[in-house]
């Protein structure tokens, strides 16, 4: 058995990394049954419970494991213990540069020359890369790719961002997908438990999702958003479409610490009763698409719920606050369904919202065969990366 590490957020508490990590894992195993996986983690647990099915060693990012997050042993054995180092999702960005328990580059790049030496290849594996645009955080970046034969990213704007930092002393860039679009669904069985249990679906007329985010601040720029102005407007969205298209509202969480700012929207909206809220505190990332996958149309800021509707075909509206987000959406044809978080206002929202639900079947059936080829490139990288390994 050949050991692989796959350093990316793996915590348990984001829908979206949790897919990344499982939707990979399937991914090789299609291919593969000689590679046995490394998962830095600050809960092995949770590893062990949901992926366990997989040849996966989780190792314990907490202080009893010698380890502040990714500032310690353990990062360092599951980078120089091993065959390869997979980089995965957006852990690569020079925000709070010196902070180990939000930025992982600071570390990662002080421990990849020594990879560099002892000939252990890092891939960074269907990916996105930034923002990185301060001194420190582009000479560390530098260190990582001088480790790196090749780089698979899942949008444009990685490729440009290596080119503008570092012209073409560069490795050489793939542009595949994410892996969280190969998200498989529950048995309708499942499906049925989780939506009589709720109470969802009832109303003929359709469902509407909406997603919130605890930092609804832009990325790069603090201040750009108030959050009482914020709430106010979804809580206003999330009622006028009540009122103006008789559909219910379905609020879905896919970061555990997304749930107190769901819940102060939708304490201001008026019609409670037509509006529930699912998160995935209680349900797995499989369980929420499949319920994205029976909304008409679905408005979020997390870029992961968005990607969950691209995989069932779910129009969706991106709220924007992250670049990762509005690549993402160029890449499925959607681009011209992004409202930009410094511009929200509930007229605006709601506007769009209403344009997307009368051209929702359109829609769908514009997103079909442009996401169907990245769920093919999100797959393809398994090749890419093996052919390393084998060598």
């Amino acid at each position: 058995m050949k050991t692989v590490t796959i350093l990316g957020n793996n915590s348990g508490r984001n829908a979206g990394d949790n897919a990344i990590l499982g939707n990979m894992l399937d991914d090789f195993a299609m291919k593969r049954s000689d590679l046995r996986f490394r998962v830095p983690t600050l809960s092995p647990p949770f590893i062990r419970k949901h992926f366990g099915h997989h040849p996966v060693e989780p190792m314990g990012l907490l202080p009893w494991n010698l380890a502040l997050k990714n500032f310690g042993l353990p990062l360092y054995r599951a980078m120089t213990r091993t065959e390869m180092v997979l980089i995965v999702d957006n852990i690569l960005f020079d925000r709070k540069f010196n902070n180990p328990f939000v930025n992982n580059l600071n570390m990662i790049s002080r421990i990849a020359p020594l990879c560099q030496k002892k000939g252990i290849p890092l891939v960074l594996y269907n990916c996105s890369i930034g923002p990185v645009e301060r001194e420190p955080g582009i000479q560390a970046l530098r260190r990582v790719l001088d480790a790196c034969p090749l780089v698979i990213t899942r949008d444009l704007a990685t490729g440009a961002l290596l080119k503008r930092h570092y012209g073409e002393q560069i490795p050489e860039v793939v542009m595949h997908a994410d892996c969280a679009l190969n998200t498989p669904l529950p048995s309708e069985a499942r499906m049925d438990e989780i939506i009589k249990r709720e109470g969802l679906f009832s109303n003929p007329k359709g469902t509407i999702g909406l997603n919130v985010n605890a930092y609804i601040d832009d990325f790069n720029q603090k201040g750009t958003a108030d959050r009482g102005a914020f709430c106010r407007a979804i809580a206003g969205t999330a009622d006028r479409l009540i009122e103006e298209l008789d559909v219910d509202i379905l609020f879905t969480v896919s970061q555990i610490m997304d749930m107190k700012i769901t819940r102060q929207c939708v304490d201001l909206c008026r019609h409670q009763d037509r509006i529930r809220v699912v998160g995935n505190e209680r349900y797995t990332y499989q369980e929420l698409t499949g319920l994205l996958s029976k909304l008409e149309v679905h408005a979020g800021l997390r870029t992961h719920t968005l990607i969950f509707c691209a995989a069932v075909n779910t129009p969706m509206v991106n709220i924007n606050a992250y670049p990762k987000s509005s690549n993402f959406m160029e890449t499925i044809g959607m681009s011209d369904w992004n409202i930009e978080i410094k511009d929200l206002t509930e007229d605006r929202l709601v506007e769009i919202i209403r344009r997307a639900w009368q051209n929702r079947v359109a829609l769908r059936e514009l997103m079909k065969p442009l996401v169907n080829e990245e769920k093919r490139k999100a797959r393809a990288s398994v090749d890419l990366v093996s052919r390393i390994l084998d060598e």
